[in-house]
């Protein structure tokens, strides 16, 4: 039997159709004006330029606009902030993406945590962790949200199960794993210096592939039958899950490409989108 393929870019292309639906309403109630994302991308490195522009796409085809922000490798974070702070103080910006990662100099958290609450769209501060760990209103970190998205989309059923996530990063690994406890998996956080690890992995309803190392979860540690969810990316096309072995035998998983990267996007617009809803107190 074959695993169900979670079809992110499937699910993005569904989302996308209804999220123009909800920014030409804002145009028409708000004569004219539009969701803005603000970018924030400091220094040169080709992988994050490119993120950046895919983002600015994504933009255009729901009809939002993005506005750019580019800082030189050598900025300090005294600069960035002071740039976080004008968006923030940018009545016509609705969402505020500091692109990951930032040079070494910078003061990345402090930075993150300088985003305004009601403009932190891709989850990045610890108010927003602070409020979604205690079930109150917040956005998700983009990455984890979109995967929850997925699995709901899919009708996955989490409440009971036991879920393993491999990773701990603050944007990634700690907010999935929160928002599985949310939705009453059984959680248990693993990283790359974890004992025994696929012992543990073995014992997985769902598996969350969020360590940054390619193939590094092989497909020999995960039983039959489990939910493989698959967020990392390298060069290669691979992600941290060796999924060749386990797509015949596993319930579902996500492909790499075309299944946790498209929705990490689509969340990042879906909740600026929302962003711009409740400044203009427009109702869903």
């Amino acid at each position: 039997m074959t695993g169900l393929l979670l079809d992110g870019k499937l699910v993005a292309q569904q989302s996308e159709a209804a999220l123009s639906v909800r920014v030409a309403a804002i145009k028409r109630k708000m004569a004219g004006r539009k969701p803005v994302l603000a970018t924030i991308l400091v220094g040169d490195d080709p992988a994050s330029a490119t993120y950046v522009r895919m983002k600015a796409t994504a933009c255009q085809r729901i009809g939002m606009d993005s506005l750019r922000v580019v800082l030189p490798e050598v900025a300090t974070t005294e600069q960035l902030l002071a740039e976080i702070d004008k968006l923030n103080n940018d009545p016509d910006v609705h969402g505020i993406l500091l692109q990951h990662p930032v040079p070494g100099q910078i003061d990345e958290r402090a930075c993150f945590d300088k985003i305004a609450l009601e403009k932190d769209v891709d989850g990045v501060t610890t108010s927003g962790f602070g409020r979604m760990v205690m079930g109150e209103r917040a956005y998700g970190s983009a990455t984890p949200a979109g995967i929850m998205r997925l699995l709901k989309h899919y009708s996955v059923s989490l409440e009971g199960k036991h879920a393993v996530v491999v990773g701990r990063s603050p944007i990634l690994g700690k907010p999935m794993a929160m928002m599985l406890l949310n939705e009453n998996a059984t959680v248990t956080i693993c990283h790359s210096r974890t004992v025994r690890l696929a012992d543990l992995v073995r014992l997985a309803d769902v598996v969350v592939g969020a360590v940054g190392k390619p193939e590094f979860i092989r497909g020999q540690w995960i039983k039959p039958g489990a939910v493989v969810i698959d967020a990392g990316f390298h060069p290669g096309g691979v992600g941290d899950i060796e999924l060749n072995p386990i797509t015949q035998s596993c319930a579902a998983y996500t492909p790499v490409p075309g299944g946790v990267g498209p929705m990490t996007i689509n969340t990042l617009l879906a909740q600026t989108v929302e962003a711009a809803e409740d400044k203009y107190s427009i109702g869903r």
